[in-house]
């Protein structure tokens, strides 16, 4: 789930935080109660971010670009230094991403990002 540059960026994915691993675990048992495939969610610990995710290169050292995937990053390092715990979500279309955040509406999601493929845009042919 990295770029080239060796970057997170699962795309197609939904990243949830939630203040603790009760609320996780919640919210994931209720998408599968709800038809969404227990392959497609993934829970995360502080721990599994910590080695899994904050230890690849981010954008930092390279120039500025539409790109936010270090400012992310440090978003999910503060959610994760306060102990919250993550769920990984395959929701590559527009209306999965729907179907998953109207299932966990008024659930306790402290932060969340939707990986998009990556648009680049011919300017000179």
């Amino acid at each position: 789930m990295k770029n080239m540059t060796g970057a997170f960026y699962p795309t197609g994915w939904l990243v949830l935080m939630f203040p603790g691993e009760q609320q996780a675990r919640d919210a994931a048992r209720k998408l599968e109660d709800n038809g969404i495939a227990s392959d497609d969610v993934m829970l995360m610990t502080p721990a599994d971010f910590r080695r899994d995710i904050f230890d690849t290169r981010g954008d930092d050292a390279i120039l500025p670009s539409a790109g936010t995937e270090g400012d992310t990053i440090r978003m999910f390092n503060e959610c994760v230094e306060k102990g919250h715990y993550g769920l990984l979500v395959h929701a590559p279309k527009a209306d999965a991403s729907d179907r998953v955040m109207q299932l966990l509406e008024g659930a306790e999601i402290s932060y969340g990002q939707k990986y998009r493929h990556l648009v680049i845009e011919d300017i000179v042919t």
